[in-house]
């Protein structure tokens, strides 16, 4: 729960592109939380294609009518984050084996940092279980159809990001 005795969520990650899947779990979210903080990572280890404020961006769109959504960047350790925000309970969804492997160990890391957080997980709905961020970027940069992975506007995003890089390479 949150200071304002609300179940609310955590659904944390980098969302370098959001895709249809990320948009599932957080909806399923909502039938079992009053309210998902989508929390954008800006620590990601990886080399994102988009800004930490594109991506917070991208999901703000996709939630614009939503008043169960909210959105925010953090830095540092997600349950830092938490406690700042008095949340209680971390989103996280699962695709396959090899997610739970990771998640696991991820989930019980965080019990050790912040023990009065709980992490829920949840099944990918099986028409997303293949798409990642990573494969999206993949097959948008090659110039393959994403439609109907993406969001609309994140797809527009994707194919103008990458024409830039096209018309303007490093």
């Amino acid at each position: 729960m949150g200071a304002s005795g609300k179940r609310i969520a955590i659904y944390p990650g980098t969302f370098d592109p959001l895709t249809n899947g990320h948009v599932s779990l957080i909806r399923r979210g909502f039938d079992v939380f009053d309210s998902v903080l989508v929390g954008v990572a800006a620590d990601t280890g990886k080399n994102p294609l988009f800004s930490l404020e594109e991506r917070v961006q991208m999901v703000k769109e996709v939630f614009a009518r939503e008043p169960r959504a909210s959105v925010e960047p953090f830095s540092g350790l997600l349950m830092d984050f938490a406690r700042q925000k008095k949340c209680k309970a971390i989103l996280r969804g699962l695709r396959a084996v090899s997610d739970f492997e990771y998640e696991f160990q991820m989930g019980l890391m965080n019990r050790r940092l912040h023990p009065g957080a709980q992490t829920i997980y949840m099944m990918t709905d099986y028409k997303w279980l293949y798409i990642s961020s990573t494969i999206i970027k993949n097959v948008a940069e090659l110039g393959g159809d994403i439609r109907g992975l993406v969001p609309e506007s994140v797809e527009r995003r994707l194919m103008e990001k990458y024409r830039q890089r096209r018309e303007n390479p490093l």
